[in-house]
């Protein structure tokens, strides 16, 4: 006879996890955050009600950590790809290409319909719950502003950005107005507003002859 296993209950946990992760995106995606509930998360999971109450507070929190998953696991994917970097911006020594594919490829995120829904749900859970919005904003937001900090300092080494530039409130000239445009929906987000946003940023940034 074959000896007898005992199952490994991490393994069946991380798979119950992926799948209240996937359910609780694909959910948000399809009927809105306000439509998504517990229960139907865990109906389209295939697990008890229970079993996401015991790992998570609240709908916000599952849909957060299933946006981190989400991240991690695309991060993996352009690892495992070879790709260069882990989202970084590039630095090629041209800062004004370097910033237009990088806002390029951010307004391909936000236009992302499996990106977008959560993103703005939690976004707007932030406003009304202090804590999730501090998680949302040391987990999520940070890291990425983390990456204009440091190519944009390095420009700075570089003598190509004037140095009295405070490269934070800088990366803000960059990033707030494709999230204004995103957020209020009243205009197209666009390649060509990213490049226009750059241009226009660059001439305040840039060291003149």
């Amino acid at each position: 006879m074959a000896p007898h296993r005992t199952p490994d209950s991490s393994r069946r946990s991380d798979r119950s996890r992926r799948a209240i992760h996937d359910a609780a995106l694909a959910l948000v995606g399809e009927v809105g955050y306000a439509r998504t509930t517990i229960e139907g998360i865990a109906a389209r999971a295939g697990v008890g009600k229970q079993t996401i109450y015991r790992w998570w507070p609240s709908k916000a929190a599952v849909l957060m950590d299933a946006f981190l998953d989400l991240s991690a696991r695309q991060a993996a994917e352009v690892d495992a790809a070879g790709a260069d970097g882990d989202y970084g911006i590039p630095d090629t020594g041209d800062l004004e290409a370097d910033l237009k594919l990088v806002l390029r490829a951010t307004v391909d995120e936000l236009n992302d319909p499996a990106a977008e829904a959560p993103t703005r749900a939690l976004a707007a859970e932030g406003i009304i719950d202090p804590a999730l919005g501090a998680q949302f904003v040391e987990n999520l937001l940070d890291p990425q502003l983390q990456l204009y900090v440091t190519r944009l300092r390095a420009a700075q080494e570089a003598g190509e950005v004037r140095a009295d530039v405070d490269p934070r409130v800088a990366l803000e000239l960059l990033i707030a107005p494709l999230t204004h445009r995103w957020l209020l929906r009243t205009l197209p987000l666009t390649h060509a507003y990213a490049d226009a946003v750059v241009d226009h940023a660059l001439r305040g940034l840039l060291v003149r002859p």
